[in-house]
């Protein structure tokens, strides 16, 4: 066993030197949590979303656009390369950085404001007559062999038969399928893409195709134009916008808003944790439980997506009707 080194003091005594203490902080899975760590980590997580994205295309019998010749395109359009830098990075990531000195005005963030006010008008003025809609959310790494793909399909039929447009975020997999559901029975197929290091690619099954740089200008959207949200087994990007969709109905933003997660075996073990740790300890209280839905029913979930509509329409009716007293 090592002996602590000893240093001498003034007085001629020896001490021992304090031990290193090694850092207990780990990562959720179990390594050290270092600069180095998070670097890596972050490398391999974009390669992951790489990997699920292009499987979700190959399992839909189609090449992924990441692996096919020419520039670089974001859904149908080719990007704006005119305000990157030299390093290929997206523009949620350059907005997030410190502008370098003496730089192009074009490479600054008062140029990215007029930018980001344009992504906002163009979703605007597209999805303007969009007054029936429930955006459906889910992973992007599964095949039509999923029974998710068969009922995320059915589930956006039943809607598109109900008058209701369906908006995803134009991908593969349960992307895929709820805009296939809702083209295939006559319906509005939207899809709201984003810009991503590689080539993500719109499904084929959209008809309504806008283009977004900004991950929040694109979060707007699903929320602005949509009465419900369905949540499909998925990832981070599926539990940000589970979150962001709770956080607005608790924060009173938002009304008469279901939150429908699809899949019970997938999100037990989520809603467990949020009762027995999260509203354990008080820190959201028991009727926050109550704001979500879950099921494995596509019948079900198009119920609770209609009578929400009608819950919705009926309270703006009767606000209305207040003001002109």
């Amino acid at each position: 066993m090592k002996r602590a080194k000893k240093k001498t003091t003034g007085s001629g005594a020896s001490v021992a030197a304090p031990k290193a203490r090694a850092s207990r902080a780990r990562t959720a899975g179990g390594k050290q949590g270092t600069p180095e760590t998070l670097a890596s980590a972050e490398t391999e997580s974009l390669a992951g979303l790489k990997e699920r994205t292009e499987e979700g295309h190959r399992k839909a019998g189609r090449t992924p656009p990441s692996e096919s010749a020419g520039p670089r395109k974001s859904g149908a359009k080719v990007i704006d390369d005119a305000i990157r830098n030299f390093v290929p990075v997206t523009e949620d990531e350059k907005l997030l950085q410190q502008a370098a000195p003496a730089v192009d005005f074009i490479r600054t963030d008062p140029w990215r404001v007029m930018r980001i006010m344009s992504e906002f008008i163009e979703g605007f003025d597209t999805l303007a007559a969009v007054n029936k809609a429930v955006t459906i959310f889910g992973s992007a790494r599964i095949g039509p062999d999923d029974p998710h793909y068969a009922a995320a399909e059915e589930l956006a039929r039943l809607l598109a038969e109900a008058g209701f447009a369906v908006i995803t975020g134009a991908g593969p997999g349960i992307m895929e399928a709820a805009n296939k559901g809702a083209k295939e029975s006559g319906g509005r197929s939207i899809g709201c893409n984003i810009e991503l290091p590689f080539e993500q690619g719109a499904n084929p099954y959209v008809d309504t195709l806008i283009n977004f740089k900004y991950f929040f200008v694109r979060k707007t959207m699903f929320i602005k134009y949509s009465s419900a949200f369905v949540i499909f087994p998925g990832g981070f990007g599926t539990l940000d916008e589970l979150f962001e969709a709770l956080t607005l109905i608790q924060t009173g933003k938002i009304y008469q808003f279901p939150v429908i997660l699809f899949g019970r075996y997938y999100w037990a073990g989520l809603m467990r944790w949020l009762q027995s740790r999260v509203l354990g300890e008080g820190k959201i209280s028991g009727g926050d439980m109550n704001l979500m839905l879950i099921t494995d029913d596509p019948a079900e979930a198009a119920k609770a997506c209609i009578t929400a509509y009608e819950a919705q329409t009926a309270a703006t009716a009767q606000r209305e009707a207040t003001k002109r007293r």
